[in-house]
Formats: structure tokens, C-alpha cells, sequence
């Protein structure tokens, strides 16, 4: 029996899309990882995050409705949703990472200083992901930093605490501020820069406190991989007797509607039908570059296991840039449901009773 999405959110069938929003709102805040270290918190995260995404979608949501979480994801109903392939049936998989979602929900990152912050001390680093250049990158006002800002300005903050006893030799450093900074594989192809803009806190040679903006940028290299970390050592707020924390920003993969990445390769899966993988077929390809190739399985019979390789076509080698991976192309050979009796005696006869050709 497939998972009632409803009943994970906690909301009814009737639910609103505001009920919706609020109802994963809550959850994703309750279970993420970050926050609760229980055992199935993990599990619980990603499934809110899969219930969100597909009630909180109209088209999957109808066709969830209809058919249940088989019907979704088995292509069962043919009818608007998700995406099609080039027969027209329904295909529904969730991309597995509810952190994006998390991210795409909330802004860029983790809300964890402004929902769970407190007085205690210790780095509160404000930030934003400007969406493009700036005349006035600093003319916000008295607007705060934690206002929640139109367009393309997410702002959330960081809230981390340090520990341990006082030295009374050396400064204590506060823990890393990190930040997960998602990049489409578009971004990681030709390499781009992000604009962050923080807000903390500085001492000024008097002893008094003032908030100081500044926009940190960030080149992201072709090629770079999921984790790779860019430091900016001691950006973090100016507390009296303590080295200022480092901001470290992590580079996430978002999910692609086309391929998945495997390290410097990336996986395209084109769906076909039996008649296609058996007679032949043209399947025409995407690239991460934008032009579109083509593939002749004309002559031969494509198996469930067949995969066609595009050399250099997938992303830069980190450390040769130069060099390219390749470009993998999988086959989702697609079967009838149901074949009529007429149908499955020309398949006998024709068809061998053993392997072979």
C-alpha cells in the first residue's frame, strides 16, 4: 500500500494551499536533521519533504488523488502531471533530497538562527543571495536585515555557539558558521559567481557595537563537486575576547529535471517502449551546453541495462577543467500494461523461448 501524503503532513483531503505550506512549515522545522538528532528524524524529513512537493503541485496532487502514490509514480492515468515522455503517460520520482526542498521552501539556506536562536552569545551572522548586480548593494534602510526582502533577496541567519572553557592565553574562535550554497549543474559547467550578502556585528576602537554589511563573493569553478567548502576565515560577528567565527559555504547540487550527476559523468534516462527497444529508435538528447544529439538504437535491441556513452559531453574536470566527462544515456524501457489475445500470439510465434538471438 502506497504512502498517504495527507496523513504525513497531518492535514485532510480537503486541505488549503496555505494548510499545506503551514503543515510542512512546521514539520520540516520539527525534524530536520540539524535540529533533532532522533533516530528516525531523517526519515520523517524526507517524507514531508515528498508529501510538500507533491500536494503542494496541482497537477501531481489531481493525479495523486485519483490513483495513490502507485498511480503517481507507476504512470498509471496518463493524464496531466509532472512530466510526460514522448508517449504521453505520467512519470512522477521524487529527486531524494529534502534539503533543497528545505532550501527552495525557506530561501537559500537553513533557518535555524532566526527560528531557534537565542541570547547566549556567539556568532549571528545575517545573510543574502543577491540575484544579480547591484547599484546600491547596501541601500535596504531601516528596513533589517531579517525583514524578509522582495525579489530575488532571501534573508535568513546563522546562529552558532561556541564552547569550552576561557583561555585565558588565546582567544577562543567560535565553531565554523556553514552554509549550504546550492548550484544547478548549468552553474557547475561553466562556473559562475554567487553574491552573499551578510550583516554582523564589529567593535569600533571605542568598545561600542555596530552592525557592518558586506557582500562576500564566490567563484565557483567548473567542475566543482557537491561539498566542496569555501572558507572566509574570521567574517563572523566581533565579541570582546573571542576571534571572530569563520563562514564557510558548501556547495550543494540542486536537483536537475534532466540528469543526475555521477562525480565528473552525468546520467540521462530516456524512456522508450518495448516496441522501440526491440525494433530500434531515434532518442534525441540534452546537453548540459544546450544543444540536443541524437542517438540511432536502429539494428540492435536495447536492454534494460544498456547504456550509451557521449564522451566529453558531461561536466569539467575540477583539477583539468579542460577535460570533460561524459555523458551517460540510460533506457526506462516502458511495458504495456495490457495486451490482447491476438497480440500475445503474434509475440509467441515470434518471439524465441529462450535467450538468444
Amino acid at each position: 500500500m502506497g504512502k498517504d501524503f495527507y496523513k504525513i503532513l497531518g492535514v485532510s483531503r480537503t486541505a488549503s494551499d496555505d494548510e499545506i505550506k503551514k503543515a510542512y512549515r512546521k514539520l520540516a522545522l520539527k525534524y530536520h536533521p540539524d535540529k533533532n538528532k532522533s533516530p528516525q528524524a531523517e526519515e520523517r524529513f524526507k517524507e514531508v519533504a515528498e508529501a510538500y512537493e507533491v500536494l503542494s503541485d496541482k497537477k501531481k496532487r489531481d493525479i495523486f488523488d485519483q490513483y495513490g502514490e502507485e498511480g503517481l509514480k507507476g504512470g498509471i492515468g496518463g493524464g496531466p502531471g509532472g512530466s510526460h515522455d514522448n508517449n504521453g503517460s505520467f512519470t512522477y520520482e521524487f529527486h531524494g533530497d529534502p534539503r533543497a526542498t528545505f532550501a527552495q521552501f525557506f530561501g537559500t539556506s537553513d533557518p535555524f538562527g532566526s527560528f531557534f536562536g537565542n541570547n547566549l552569545g556567539g556568532s549571528n551572522i545575517f545573510y543574502q543571495e543577491l540575484g544579480g548586480d547591484m547599484d546600491d548593494p547596501f541601500g535596504f534602510g531601516d528596513r533589517g536585515m531579517g525583514g524578509g526582502f522582495p525579489g530575488a533577496f532571501r534573508s535568513q541567519s546563522f546562529n552558532m555557539h561556541g564552547g569550552g572553557s576561557p583561555n585565558r592565553k588565546h582567544k577562543l574562535q567560535d565553531p565554523a558558521i556553514e552554509h549550504d550554497l546550492y548550484v544547478t549543474l548549468e552553474d557547475v559547467y561553466g562556473g559562475c559567481q554567487k553574491k552573499m550578502k551578510i550583516s554582523k556585528m564589529v567593535m569600533s576602537q571605542d568598545g561600542s557595537a555596530r552592525k557592518e554589511e558586506k557582500i562576500l563573493s564566490i567563484n565557483v569553478k567548473p567542475g566543482w563537486k557537491a561539498g566542496t567548502k569555501i572558507t572566509f576565515p574570521k567574517e563572523g560577528d566581533q565579541v570582546p575576547g573571542k576571534v571572530p567565527a569563520d563562514i564557510v559555504f558548501i556547495i550543494r547540487d540542486k536537483p536537475h529535471p534532466n540528469f543526475k550527476r555521477e562525480g565528473s559523468d552525468i546520467k540521462y534516462t530516456s524512456k522508450i517502449t518495448l516496441r522501440q527497444a526491440l525494433c530500434g529508435t531515434v532518442v534525441k538528447v540534452p546537453t548540459l551546453a544546450g544543444e540536443q544529439l541524437t542517438i540511432s538504437t536502429i539494428g540492435e535491441v536495447v536492454k534494460p541495462n544498456t547504456v550509451k556513452r557521449l564522451q566529453g559531453r558531461g561536466l569539467p574536470f575540477p583539477k583539468e577543467p579542460s577535460r570533460k566527462g561524459d555523458l551517460l544515456v540510460a533506457f526506462d524501457i516502458q511495458f504495456p500494461t495490457t495486451l490482447n489475445q491476438n497480440a500475445k500470439d503474434i509475440l509467441a510465434d515470434l518471439l524465441p523461448l529462450e535467450g538468444g538471438s
